[in-house]
């Protein structure tokens, strides 16, 4: 993030409620100076709603079905500081006491929202990821220890489920349509900040579809002004009904405390996260089969378009679902079903919260043509056996599982269309494969000069011995050569 923006900060755990906007008294004409205000502007109140307006039955609602999330994580620590400098290692050896790393118990703190009362849990994935142990306690004081279900990285929300938790009757807050949500909206933030407890604030809506806060696939934050603090990702965004609008996931600060600005992922991609859970803990989203890309002022100028947004279609896959909708390079997508696409980002998250096997109508400019095309809403191909390779036997890539790079994969991986090799999708621990070094998502495009087409070239080269490996691969979008014993 360059250093002129303040640091982007996520936190653990809080909840935020939405609210609808109050109706304020209608503005009157003021008095010239000096005289008294008419009787009519003095009303005396006639009811206890007219004396004290109130958040708490709103907070009264959903507060039990806030948690918080404590995940424990045991890491590997060097004893000494030195450990990794390569002077002491020269002089004390890898086997000296100093080198001996030691384990240590570190934990996160942060909230959840139960989503279904079966005891279904949604929180971020920052704050579970890698937890060797979660639990959380309810505002009861109850505690329950949780299996992770599902860690969704790219949205950066996982799922939670209580162990044993059979017989336990939860409270559980009911979904919003996020898009029904307006600037200007009040917010309450429930959540447990710096761990002091169950702690409300409230704001506003500050804005809607937000990019550029996290790296992800699926920006597309609502931004609020309530108040944020460590402790209070994963919470919730609901609206005055007590219905779940976001899920609190980052804010920006120079201090790691509230300065008003905080961010939520609307609650239309938390139900497909959490749909998932439900269903198995297995997320499949839809596949577009084409690329797209900003709308600068001058690439519309160029095209000849009113104003700069939208997302602009750059390469189609050959015969994936934007090319059996009728969509063409340079055509720029400026809405999904009457819902506004300003980039690229607000396209994917409008596709990726559609169901399977619905069509949604894209909203097209072609030049000074509007078109609205129907793009079926689809899962990518499951491989086939012949695009898969299981590497056996007395090899270096024995334990390695490849596929094939298919249109499907090289768009999950922000490859070109056309690109060719062999993506590694799976690694057996302790297999040679690993002690060489390979991992997950590695694409071998050649193995000693032999490029690395389809599967069947691949099982035939890797279960070779040869003398050398010459392998060239591409990891993280690096290319790499390297040699390895055969």
């Amino acid at each position: 993030m360059a250093s002129a923006r303040l640091p982007l900060i996520a936190f653990a755990g809080a909840i935020i409620l939405g609210l609808g906007a109050w109706s304020g008294l209608a503005a009157q004409e003021m008095p010239a100076p000096g005289t008294e205000l008419a009787q009519a502007e003095r009303v005396v109140p006639e009811s206890q709603a007219q004396v004290q307006l109130s958040f708490a039955p709103v907070v009264r609602q959903v507060a039990p079905a806030v948690v918080n999330v404590y995940a424990t994580r045991i890491e590997e620590q060097s004893a000494s500081p030195f450990a990794d400098d390569p002077f002491f290692q020269r002089f004390f050896g890898n086997r000296s006491p100093m080198f001996r790393s030691r384990p240590r118990e570190s934990q996160s703190l942060g909230s959840g929202v139960i989503v279904d009362s079966s005891g279904l849990i949604l929180t971020n994935s920052h704050v579970v990821s890698g937890a060797d142990d979660i639990r959380i306690a309810l505002s009861d004081r109850r505690e329950f220890a949780v299996d992770l279900v599902l860690d969704d990285a790219k949205t950066d929300l996982a799922v939670l489920r209580i162990r044993d938790g059979a017989g336990v009757d939860l409270p559980a807050i009911q979904f919003a349509d996020s898009d029904e949500l307006q600037v200007g909206d009040l917010v309450l933030a429930i959540g447990n900040p710096f761990g002091v407890g169950q702690t409300v604030t409230s704001g506003i809506v500050s804005a809607l579809a937000r990019t550029g806060v996290e790296a992800s696939d699926y920006e597309f934050f609502i931004q609020t002004d309530a108040a944020i603090n460590p402790g209070n990702s994963g919470g919730a965004l609901v609206d005055l009904s007590g219905r779940l609008v976001g899920i609190n996931t980052a804010i920006y600060s120079r201090t790691g405390g509230s300065v008003g600005i905080g961010f939520a992922i609307p609650s239309n991609m938390v139900r497909v996260v959490a749909e998932a859970g439900l269903n198995g803990g297995e997320i499949v989203r839809p596949w577009f089969g084409a690329k797209t890309q900003i709308v600068s002022a001058d690439i519309a100028e160029s095209l000849g378009l009113p104003t700069p947004g939208g997302a602009m279609i750059t390469d189609i896959a050959p015969d994936g679902p934007a090319a059996r909708a009728g969509l063409q390079p340079g055509d720029v997508v400026t809405a999904v079903d009457g819902r506004a696409v300003e980039d690229p980002s607000a396209f994917n998250f409008r596709l990726a919260t559609r169901e399977l096997g619905t069509t949604a109508t894209l909203s097209v400019m072609r030049g000074a043509q509007t078109l609205e095309l129907p793009l079926t809403v689809e899962a990518p191909p499951e491989p086939r056996a012949d695009q898969i390779a299981q590497i056996t036997g007395n090899t270096r890539f024995a334990g390695a599982i490849a596929e094939e790079l298919t249109a499907p994969v090289a768009q999950e991986q922000g490859l070109p269309f056309d690109t060719s090799g062999m993506i590694i999708t799976q690694i057996e621990p302790g297999s040679p494969a690993e002690a060489m070094g390979l991992a997950v998502n590695d694409i071998i495009l050649s193995l000693n000069g032999v490029e690395m087409t389809d599967a069947a070239t691949f099982a035939q080269v890797a279960t070779q011995r040869p003398r050398t490996w010459e392998i060239v691969l591409q990891r993280e979008g690096e290319v790499i050569r390297t040699y390895v014993s055969g």
